[in-house]
C-alpha cells in the first residue's frame, strides 16, 4: 500500500513538473511585448513611422533571431509628467517591458528637477507594481543651464535606477549629440542613421531587458511567487 501511494507521489509530481516546464516554455517561445514609452526621440519626430527608434530597435533584435512587439508609445514635447499622466493607457495590460525614455524636455524647459524626480518616481513605482521590467534611458541637461541644475537634473536617471534596480543606459542619445550628419536641421532630433547609432549602442542593453523580461514571464507561467522584472 505505501508503495503504491509513493508511486502515485511520484507520478504527480512527474506531471506537475511537466506541466511547468511546457508553461514556462511556451512563455519563452511568446513573442515579448515590450512599450517604448517617451518623447520625440521615441515617437521620431520628421522621421517615416519606419525609421522611428521602436521600428528600427524591433528590425535590430529580429536580425538577431529575437522576436519581439515593441509598440511606439512616443508623443513630441512630453515632459515626464505628461508621461506618467497617460501611463495606464500606453503601457497596457500584457505589457512584458518598457524602455522609458523620457526627461529631455524637462531639461530643455528648464523645470525644476525635484518635480522631474518626483513624477520618474511615481512612473517607476507604477510599473514595479505591476512588474513589468523596465530599461530606463537617461538624459543629460544642457550645460548653458549651469552647473547646479545640471548636478541636480543628471542626478536624476542613476538614482532611481539604482534605487528600482533597473537596466540602465546612461544618455540615450549618445554618440549623435552635435553631429551634423546624424541630426536633423533642428540640432535635436536624429535623423534616420542617427537614430542606427542610438539603436547600436542601446542594443546589448535591450536585450538584457528581454532577459530579465523573459525571466519573470516564465516564472509568472510556472507560478512562481518570485519575480524578477522589478525590485
Amino acid at each position: 500500500m505505501r508503495v503504491q501511494i509513493t508511486l502515485r507521489i511520484i507520478t504527480l509530481a512527474a506531471a506537475l513538473m511537466a506541466a511547468l516546464g511546457s508553461a514556462a516554455a511556451a512563455a519563452a517561445d511568446k513573442p515579448l511585448q515590450i512599450v517604448a514609452l517617451g518623447d520625440s526621440l521615441t515617437a521620431g519626430l520628421g522621421l517615416a513611422e519606419q525609421d522611428a527608434f521602436p521600428a528600427k530597435l524591433q528590425r535590430a533584435l529580429a536580425a538577431k533571431g529575437i522576436t519581439v512587439a515593441i509598440s511606439n508609445a512616443g508623443v513630441s514635447g512630453n515632459t515626464v509628467s505628461d508621461g506618467l499622466a497617460r501611463l495606464d493607457w500606453s503601457v497596457p495590460a500584457g505589457t512584458d517591458a518598457v524602455i522609458l525614455e523620457l526627461g529631455a524636455n524637462d531639461a530643455l524647459r528648464g523645470l525644476d528637477p525635484a518635480a522631474t524626480r518626483r513624477a520618474l518616481n511615481d512612473i517607476l513605482s507604477a510599473l514595479a507594481k505591476r512588474n513589468i521590467a523596465v530599461l530606463l534611458c537617461g538624459m543629460l541637461a544642457p550645460p548653458n543651464l549651469g552647473a547646479d541644475y545640471g548636478r541636480a537634473f543628471n542626478a536624476i536617471f542613476p538614482d532611481l535606477a539604482k534605487q528600482y534596480g533597473l537596466v540602465f543606459y546612461p544618455f540615450f542619445i549618445d554618440g549623435i549629440v552635435a553631429d551634423r550628419k546624424l541630426n536633423q536641421h533642428d540640432g535635436l532630433h536624429p535623423t534616420a542613421a542617427g537614430v542606427d547609432v542610438i539603436v547600436g549602442k542601446i542594443l546589448p542593453k535591450v536585450e538584457e531587458l528581454i532577459a530579465r523580461a523573459r525571466a519573470c514571464s516564465g516564472e509568472a507561467a510556472a507560478g512562481s511567487p518570485t519575480r524578477t522584472c522589478a525590485k
